[in-house]
């Protein structure tokens, strides 16, 4: 339904009339939009809106068309008419709430309608205001404007929630790198005791990655994999000198403080005791804000790594004898970077060995030392695994 075109004529003649005046921010710069099948009520409605100080305008006469013309201009308030041909104005409210990018956008109903049931229904399908034609600028002036604080207040709410989600991201990447870092140089410390340059830690992380996606574990556990592996040995903290660094065959008294390292390891990562808390907290309080057990999915698996990365497939490994699936996938993967890395790397006892023979040593290990799927995935990526040991090559 459209209004009179006598009542139209009058009403636009009457508007040269009206005071002018500037809208407030931000209607001077707002996107409106005018759908109404009559131009002559879209000429009255402008001319009123005009007068107050807007002059951004967006019209048209054809329903059909409206939906796309939003989707296109994107207004910052729509003016919508109901009884249209081909298209009702409820059928286009309907369809702008069913979407989010529309979902807040404001829309003022404009009918020469009376009826209470449509006016409901206009309501529940989410327009944020009704008014009735012939409009009353009286009305109209201050409905829009209040639509359009409202409408630049959510606004700024989103982005300030944007700008808040975005530092707080930013503030997490930054924690999350931090905390690597110093994973990283804990397990440097711990390497540089018997390795120069500590990058043995830096490749066995990069082969244990490398094996994690060969065998198809997902991403996120695939890179914790690879974080946690480089402190698979940060229990040598704790060996002596004359042990660790002895350039020959170690005792068999030497070998068994050796092998203390996995256990020493796996407590560097586990919770403090209460007597140990006490001690702490009678050096320095401070430390009680600072100090604490660990319920780091990292740390946490970086504390089996070192328990079980000693551990051979057949049993015969150390320190707890485990066998076959029961040792942890994680510990199955770095054992396997482990050896490699220490067969193709110079030691105080030993030089560093060709490719073809590391290859050929971990080849004898399957099914004894190695899981055999785990050697696969090795295998079928030595590519992968030599460009890492070329990126990551010790110097003197």
């Amino acid at each position: 339904m459209t209004v009179r075109t006598e009542n139209s004529t009058a009403l636009l003649a009457s508007t040269a009339a009206l005071p002018t005046q500037k809208a407030p921010s931000p209607a001077l710069h707002a996107r409106v939009m005018i759908v109404d099948d009559e131009p002559l009520n879209t000429a009255v409605v402008r001319k009123y809106m005009e007068l107050e100080g807007y002059t951004n305008f967006i019209t048209t006469h054809d329903a059909t068309s409206a939906r796309g013309l939003i989707e296109r201009e994107n207004p910052d308030i729509i003016l919508l008419d109901i009884m249209m041909p081909n298209v009702s104005g409820l059928d286009i409210l309907k369809e702008l709430r069913s979407t989010s990018a529309s979902l807040q956008t404001p829309v003022i109903i404009l009918t020469a309608s009376t009826d209470q049931e449509t006016k409901q229904r206009a309501l529940d399908l989410g327009a944020t205001d009704f008014l009735t034609k012939p409009v009353d600028p009286s009305d109209l002036l201050p409905r829009v404007r209040n639509a359009l604080l409202i409408k630049e207040q959510n606004d700024q709410l989103k982005d300030y929630a944007a700008t808040l989600e975005r530092r707080v991201d930013e503030r997490t990447h930054e924690l999350a790198r931090t905390r690597l870092e110093i994973i990283h140089c804990l397990a440097r410390a711990a390497e540089y005791r018997d390795n120069e340059t500590g990058y043995h830690v830096i490749r066995v992380g990069r082969y244990v990655g490398i094996i994690a996606r060969a065998l198809s574990l997902d991403e996120a556990r695939a890179q914790i994999m690879e974080h946690a592996a480089p402190l698979h040995d940060v229990g040598k903290i704790g060996v002596p000198d004359s042990i660790l660094l002895k350039p020959g065959r170690l005792t068999p008294d030497e070998f068994g403080i050796m092998k203390t390292h996995s256990g020493l390891g796996k407590r560097v990562f586990e919770c403090i005791s209460d007597d140990e808390w006490n001690i702490f907290r009678h050096h320095a309080d401070i430390g009680a804000k600072i100090l604490g057990g660990t319920q780091s999915e990292l740390l946490t698996m970086a504390a089996r790594i070192a328990i079980t990365h000693h551990e051979r497939w057949d049993g015969t490994g150390y320190p707890l004898a485990l066998e076959g699936i029961n040792i942890p996938l994680e510990g199955r993967i770095t054992a396997v970077a482990d050896v490699f890395d220490a067969l193709s790397s110079e030691r105080p006892y030993k030089p560093a060995f060709p490719l073809k023979k590391c290859l050929d040593i971990m080849e004898e290990g399957r099914g004894t030392h190695f899981d055999p799927d785990v050697l696969d995935a090795f295998l079928a990526n030595t590519k992968e695994i030599v460009a890492v040991q070329i990126e990551f090559a010790d110097t003197d």
